[in-house]
């Protein structure tokens, strides 16, 4: 092959990254260093030591700044059981349907109270809420649902708010969660199935998988051994029946009904002790015990004190209702509109101030019997 036949060889081209000065200066940034000596910072030794440190700690910021954002985003909160809305009023509970049951009991007070702390045996009054919550099935595993099942918010204006017995419900996860929590508080409890209704959850359609999500206003604590608190006043009138308190503590007192006299006529309201708590008002509910005989044989025929109580011991079981607005016998909201909470009152309703010509037979009450009770005011609702 002659030589001007031969092909012409490629130069193969570095490239910028690979070559180093002196060989490569771009354009426009002071021309070739090989002709120049090396173009003076006009800066002192100390203020270009002062420039790297201000360039380092900027890198330093930065970094940091890059690390704290991952780490929020890292600790940012899942999602979880949201409890809003006023203390004594129903709240509005959010379970999100990403959030899946956890298999041991939480409990939360988003509403901390002031009040008594709940000891095991207290019978507590609270209203409560509460949700069926079930978590998904083979590809919703990761999901949940849940349904309202019950509400004490809005009860019966002349059914009483039944009381619980701290740590004798029967329901694990409720009799935990109660106990040591402060009267005023808002409890929530996420109860897994091992610690929840159990065989009993068929009347609520709960399978055995399903979880609850109770909440829980408590109102108020009434301990088992609760009586009168306040000052002692004597009541020295023989007309009128004598009342005797008992040796032990939240025990019924002894009552005699004068034998020589006749009942009176007119109501008859007389303070054993007085109480050092808040008044009762018309409207509030009243957490009493009580006890009701008949003037003209002595006869006991009601006791909240020999009531089991709602664990389904021999404690007695006290009492809330309405004062004040006819949910009872015009003498009760007569004589106990204005009394202190710790007091003991005795009183004396003729027919007319009781259950009148009628009488309550089933209770062994005639139309012309004068009834008399003595009360404890152990509390009062809130409104």
């Amino acid at each position: 092959m002659a030589e001007d036949d031969k092909p012409a060889v490629k130069a193969k081209l570095p490239s910028a990254k690979n070559i180093r000065s002196p060989e490569f200066k771009p354009h426009g940034l002071g021309g070739d260093s090989r002709t120049r000596g090396p173009r003076p910072s006009g800066l002192t030794a100390a203020q270009a030591r002062k420039r790297r440190m201000a360039t380092i700690a900027g890198v330093v910021v930065v970094a940091l700044a890059v690390a704290g954002g991952a780490a929020y985003y890292m600790s940012l909160p899942g999602p979880k059981v949201e409890v809003s809305g006023k203390f004594n009023a129903e709240p509005k509970v959010v379970i999100p349907k990403d959030l899946v049951p956890g298999k041991t009991l939480k409990v939360t007070t988003p509403i901390k109270g002031t009040g008594r702390t709940i000891a095991k045996g207290d019978m507590v009054y609270a209203k409560h809420v509460f949700y069926k919550w079930s978590p998904g099935e083979d590809d919703k595993a990761r999901t949940s649902t849940n349904k309202k099942v019950g509400s004490t918010y809005a009860p019966d204006p002349n059914s009483p708010l039944q009381p619980l017995p701290a740590g004798g419900v029967g329901v694990k996860g409720i009799d935990k969660g109660l106990v040591g929590q402060t009267v005023g508080s808002r409890v929530v409890m996420e109860i897994p199935p091992a610690d929840g209704f159990g065989e009993n959850g068929a009347q609520y359609e709960l399978g055995k998988n399903d979880s609850l999500v109770f909440v829980f206003d408590i109102l108020a604590g009434v301990g088992k051994d609760s009586g009168p608190q306040g000052a002692e006043k004597k009541l020295d009138d023989p007309k009128l029946p004598k009342v005797e308190k008992s040796d032990k503590p939240g025990q019924a007192p002894k009552v005699t009904i004068p034998s020589d006299q006749d009942a009176p006529k007119d109501l008859q309201v007389k303070q054993l002790v007085e109480g050092t708590g808040e008044a009762i008002q018309k409207g509030d509910q009243a957490i009493v015990h009580y006890q009701g005989q008949l003037w003209r044989n002595g006869k006991k025929f009601d006791s909240s004190w020999d009531k089991p109580d709602a664990g389904g011991g021999q404690g007695g079981q006290p009492v809330a209702f309405p004062v004040g607005t006819g949910g009872t016998v015009p003498g009760f909201d007569k004589g106990l509109t204005g009394q202190k909470v710790g007091s003991r009152v005795l009183l004396v309703l003729p027919p007319k101030e009781g259950y009148g010509d009628k009488g309550q037979p089933q209770a062994g009450i005639k139309g012309d019997d004068t009834l008399v009770f003595v009360v404890d005011i152990l509390g009062r609702l809130p409104k």
